[in-house]
């Protein structure tokens, strides 16, 4: 009897085991800040992007480049690269190549004003600026949430009590 109990038992802990690793569940539950959604950067003026397959400068132009997927690789040579400063998404962004990989130095938290700039624990770059948004008026919870005049920001809520 006792022996049924435990196959019993064995039986069922490993069918919720495999039923529960069909769904898997986010590690975290709070929803990224930093991700706006969008998987690349349109660029506020397209830039011509080097061709060096070819042999000619007449025989083939270089095409424009208008967007710029996210963590795209780049090369800090200055001809090469693609991320050199470029503004994008209508001047929220500014593009620069940091180990690699295009980052947006305006609201990348290790990458914040500069290449290489982290922020603290606690704090979010806003606008290329490392801020605690758990008691700044400004930036009230994330970047850009303002709070109405004489509302405190405290522990990342307007007016919280």
């Amino acid at each position: 009897m006792a022996s049924n109990t435990l196959n019993l038992i064995a039986i069922l802990s490993l069918t919720i085991s495999i039923l529960l690793s069909l769904y898997p569940q986010p590690a975290f539950s709070f929803q990224m800040e930093d991700f706006d959604g969008e998987e690349e950067y349109v660029l506020d003026h397209p830039v011509i992007t080097p061709n060096l397959r070819s042999r000619s400068r007449f025989l083939k132009t270089s095409p424009t480049k208008d967007k710029i997927r996210k963590g795209a690789d780049c090369d800090p040579h200055p001809y090469l690269n693609i991320c050199k400063g470029i503004s994008a998404n209508n001047g929220t962004s500014l593009l620069y190549c940091c180990k690699m990989h295009c980052r947006n130095v305006l609201s990348d938290r290790n990458n914040c004003g500069k290449c290489g700039n982290r922020c603290k624990f606690g704090q979010r770059c806003c606008g290329g600026v490392c801020t605690n948004v758990a008691n700044n008026v400004n930036h009230c919870g994330k970047c850009g949430n303002q709070c109405s005049s004489g509302v405190q920001c405290d522990n990342g809520f307007c007016g919280y009590a």
